[in-house]
């Protein structure tokens, strides 16, 4: 029996302009469905682990207490609030490991969830621009400015790449058509990805609509056991490893700015615990805010050499028929992002994949997984590999 905690069951929302009026809302929608689907029972709820960004986004802060607000009978079970930017739904999983590992509980409730679309443009662009070094980077206008800074960078050192960007755009939109929570299930092909139009305008050159993941709202949970509850459970995925690594806040002060060390870091140390080749993954699924992030991290982890991801895109091995299908789910581009789900989003994407699951989204086969999420332009870095219990 692994030694390692396990998700035994999971609850995900629809993402995109949600009904629910607040995060405190959002929240109650997952925490009981995922309490539900792992057959626990609030009493047997150890610790709750809250993944929210805010960032100004909503005046409620204290999310730690929102939970046990929307769910009563959780009020008096010990919460804690986990803020790391984009990487906010993992650093309150990975807080919840820890939690069990330490034995300190045995079952942990990890929920993460953002309210984003009804922030007027301003308020929106604001809190995102906090996931930077604002007193270097506001310059760049917002956090989209940030990204197509590195995309110019890219295309100075390796040429133009607005094609590559397209189509990665495009594999994930397609990939998104067969996910029930997605945000836009729609297959808008590789033309309008790559066509400036009045639809699909210029964001932050070079930048498109359609390079940039979407502004939803959402929420997403799992319930985390020690190896010998989950030994029970009707269902088990663990981590076989997981890392988390950081790099400067700061851009100005990193060697190389494309290099993407500190998500290479992460990934590096959890396929070395894992005892795996990046060939034993069956899918992956990464952090595609902006496409030129999902560029970056192809290199970053081996696919490619620096400055030729566009070999991966060209081969097809990144679509859910290829050797290692990238963002099956259809990714943050599609899928959406709102920005405390996202990590735990992910995680559950991989988990249904790993039990079966994932009906139309299914990679046939799929016994390894690995997941990144980051915070910021890849400061605060979680890798995780997955494999399936039961």
């Amino acid at each position: 029996m692994t030694s390692s905690p396990s998700m035994i069951g999971w609850a995900h929302s629809v993402f995109g302009r949600a009904a629910e009026p607040d995060v405190e809302a959002l929240l109650a929608g997952v925490t009981g469905a995922a309490l539900d689907h792992a057959g626990v029972a609030a009493g047997d709820v150890d610790g709750v682990f809250v993944g929210v960004f805010n960032g100004g986004l909503s005046r409620q802060g204290f999310e730690g207490g929102l939970v046990g607000a929307g769910r009563p009978e959780l009020a008096n079970v010990p919460a804690v609030h986990v803020e790391n930017a984009c990487a906010t739904g993992s650093a309150a999983l990975y807080a919840a490991l820890d939690f069990v590992r330490s034995g300190r509980g045995r079952i942990a409730l990890v929920a993460g969830a953002e309210k984003m679309t009804s922030a007027e443009p301003a308020l929106l662009n604001d809190a995102l621009l906090t996931g930077s070094y604002r007193r270097e980077e506001e310059s760049a206008g917002s956090f989209a400015g940030v990204f197509a800074g590195l995309a110019r960078t890219y295309f100075d050192r390796y040429g133009d790449h607005r094609e590559t960007l397209a189509h990665i755009a495009a594999k994930n939109h397609h990939h998104g058509v067969a996910n029930p929570y997605a945000h836009l299930r729609r297959d808008v092909g590789f033309e309008f990805c790559h066509t400036v139009s009045d639809r699909n305008p210029l964001v932050a050159d070079p930048l498109r609509r359609t390079d940039c993941s979407l502004v939803s709202d959402g929420a997403a949970a799992v319930v985390v056991a020690a190896p010998e509850i989950a030994a029970r459970a009707p269902r088990a995925v663990t981590w076989r490893a997981g890392a988390q690594a950081a790099d400067h806040l700061p851009l100005s002060r990193r060697s190389d700015v494309l290099e993407f060390a500190g998500a290479r870091a992460a990934f590096s140390r959890a396929m070395a615990e894992a005892g795996i080749a990046l060939s034993d993954l069956d899918l992956l699924e990464t952090h595609d805010c902006f496409t030129v992030a999902e560029l970056l991290q192809y290199e970053a982890f081996g696919l490619a050499e620096p400055g030729k991801g566009a070999t991966v895109v060209d081969s097809g091995m990144t679509r859910r028929t290829g050797s290692l299908p990238v963002n099956p789910s259809g990714g943050l581009k599609s899928k959406g992002h709102p920005v405390g789900a996202t990590g735990v989003s992910q995680h559950i994407m991989a988990a249904l994949q790993l039990t079966g699951t994932a009906g139309d989204m299914q990679v046939p086969g799929a016994e390894l997984a690995g997941v990144f999420n980051m915070g910021g332009v890849a400061v605060a870095n979680y890798f995780s590999v997955l494999e399936r219990l039961r």
